[in-house]
């Protein structure tokens, strides 16, 4: 499938608020030359801004983002791609969360990084992704259930049963990209509070991280689905709105017109 194919899919048949983000982590300069030379459609933020802001503009907006050191504002997410090391600030920040200070530096060490050497960082909508030739990672934000749908399609396509995922502190959706980058591995947590604040997580949704290499494995998956069943996990036959199964399909719950 091309990325093209697999956004209005998952957009229609998951009944997304928002556009799935393809991100990318640059590393060699004649990548990233060729990707700013051949893309005429790239914006970068005016000041500096968090990493979950530079994501609106793909998700809510449909714009490619690229962005570099001194474009991110978050202390946290420099830290998850290795564009700081570890300091008292980033303990610090940890403070809040941890019991003690012990145990924010633990806290703080435990959170997964990217290797030195990052150059930059490009995000789209996913039916973009083909302009830096394949993301690393697709993120989702979405609401509770249709991230249960994501994660059953995803355990179905890959085989992984149960799924075990990884939550930290603060830094939800850049630790958590690189996470599922790291580990090659689906990953679902909720918005941290710089996400709520700064990232306009406004209807308490929640992230969804699938390998950039694996979405089109759970995109086939969920479209065995529909041949088989006639729709999404999601939705049921003929009915345009999530959740008309509330009941399990209770018989009880029916309508008809008042002139039939």
């Amino acid at each position: 499938m091309t990325y093209e194919e697999m956004q209005p899919l998952l957009m229609r048949e998951l009944r997304l608020y928002h556009y799935p983000i393809a991100v990318r982590f640059f590393f060699d300069p004649a990548e990233v030359e060729e990707f700013k030379t051949s893309c005429a459609e790239i914006e970068s933020p005016l000041k500096p801004l968090t990493f979950c802001q530079w994501e609106i503009a793909a998700r809510m907006q449909g714009k490619i983002v690229y962005g570099e050191k001194h474009d991110l504002s978050c202390q946290n997410a420099r830290y998850c791609f290795a564009w700081k090391d570890l300091d008292e600030a980033e303990i610090a920040s940890q403070l809040k969360y941890a019991g003690n200070r012990e145990q924010a530096e633990r806290f703080a060490k435990s959170k997964p990084r990217l290797p030195e050497g990052l150059l930059g960082i490009a995000v789209a909508p996913l039916a973009k992704a083909g302009v830096f030739g394949a993301p690393d990672t697709v993120h989702f934000y979405c609401d509770p259930m249709q991230a249960y749908h994501l994660a059953v399609d995803y355990m179905a396509a890959l085989g992984v049963h149960p799924l075990q995922t990884s939550i930290m502190t603060n830094s939800s959706a850049c630790g958590g990209n690189v996470w599922t980058h790291m580990n090659q591995s689906f990953n679902l947590l909720p918005a941290c509070s710089g996400s709520y604040s700064a990232g306009k997580t406004e209807r308490s949704e929640v992230n969804v991280m699938i390998p950039g290499a694996q979405i089109e494995k759970v995109c086939l998956r969920l479209m065995e689905r529909i041949d088989r069943q006639g729709s999404s996990s999601l939705i049921r036959p003929g009915d345009g709105f999530p959740g008309a199964d509330i009941c399990k399909n209770c018989p009880l719950i029916a309508f008809r017109r008042r002139n039939a």
